[in-house]
């Protein structure tokens, strides 16, 4: 019986790990790392069929928007994964885009080209500018302010 009362007191300690853990992360950035993916999409799909500055820059723009969303709410380290994401929400819309520009069979070698190796300096360039303007952003914020804490020793009761 004693073995049966400490495994259900192992699984109680460990389930309110997990619960804490699940409130400490309650405020995460995938809804809006999803919009900007989207938005980015959307942006890439321009640029490969009618590319122009004012889409680049538009791009750029975006981009720091969700920089300085991640540097506010203190998620820098999800612009890790952002380029992943933009590559998953825009790899078959950038093949169709390549397919629309260069014709079907020399746009579909061109888009998996530039899905394939051309996306290392596209998610690089996001991953930099996403870090820079994250990284400033929440240097202007400041660190939290910390409560006081009270520590209270269990030996001394």
């Amino acid at each position: 019986m004693d073995l049966l009362q400490r495994a259900v007191g192992y699984i109680g300690g460990v389930s309110n790990v997990v619960i804490s853990f699940r409130d400490r992360t309650r405020a995460n950035a995938s809804a809006p790392m999803v919009l900007w993916a989207l938005v980015m999409t959307v942006i890439l799909f321009i640029e490969v069929v009618a590319p122009s500055a004012q889409v680049t820059i538009t791009g750029f723009g975006v981009t720091a928007l969700l920089g300085v969303y991640l540097g506010w709410r203190r998620r820098v380290g999800a612009i890790v994964a952002a380029p992943f994401v933009s590559w998953l929400f825009a790899w078959f819309p950038l093949e169709i885009a390549c397919m629309i520009h260069f014709g079907i069979l020399k746009g579909f070698f061109i888009g998996l080209f530039t899905i394939t190796i051309g996306w290392i300096g596209i998610g690089f360039v996001e991953l930099a500018w996403l870090a820079m303007v994250a990284l400033l952003t929440r240097a202007i914020r400041g660190t939290p302010r910390i409560d006081s804490v009270t520590v209270i020793d269990p030996d001394r009761s």
